[in-house]
Formats: C-alpha cells, sequence, structure tokens
C-alpha cells in the first residue's frame, strides 16, 4: 500500500506584510493506504467531504506518491 499527499494551488495565503502578494501551493491532504493516485483521490473525497462544498476544482489536484 502507498501513500499521497494531494496538493492544490486554489485558495490564498497572505503574507503578514499585505504588500506581497503570495502565489504558492497548499497541502490538502494525506491519504494512506492505497494503491494509486485515483484511489487516493477519491478516498480523500470520501472522507472529507468538504471538499466538494469549499468549491475545490478536483480536477486541478496535484497528487504525489511519498516513499
Amino acid at each position: 500500500m502507498k501513500k499521497y499527499i494531494i496538493i492544490t494551488s486554489e485558495g490564498t495565503t497572505k503574507a503578514p506584510n499585505t504588500h506581497y502578494k503570495i502565489n504558492n501551493k497548499q497541502v490538502i491532504g494525506i491519504v494512506e493506504a492505497v494503491n494509486s493516485e485515483e484511489e487516493a483521490i477519491k478516498k480523500f473525497l470520501m472522507e472529507n467531504d468538504w471538499i466538494i462544498d469549499a468549491e475545490f476544482n478536483v480536477g486541478e489536484f496535484i497528487v504525489y506518491q511519498i516513499l
């Protein structure tokens, strides 16, 4: 079984100094005990129904296997 980290570029982060614009990616979750990226996303969504309510675009998720 594998472990994956799910990242998104959606959402915002503010710097303490508001004169700076921050463009970054955010870790949205970590999923364990799956065999593929597809399974990781499916399990993540099943365990975190707030993702859809928050209107994240699942198609924009970036998924990496964690070694």
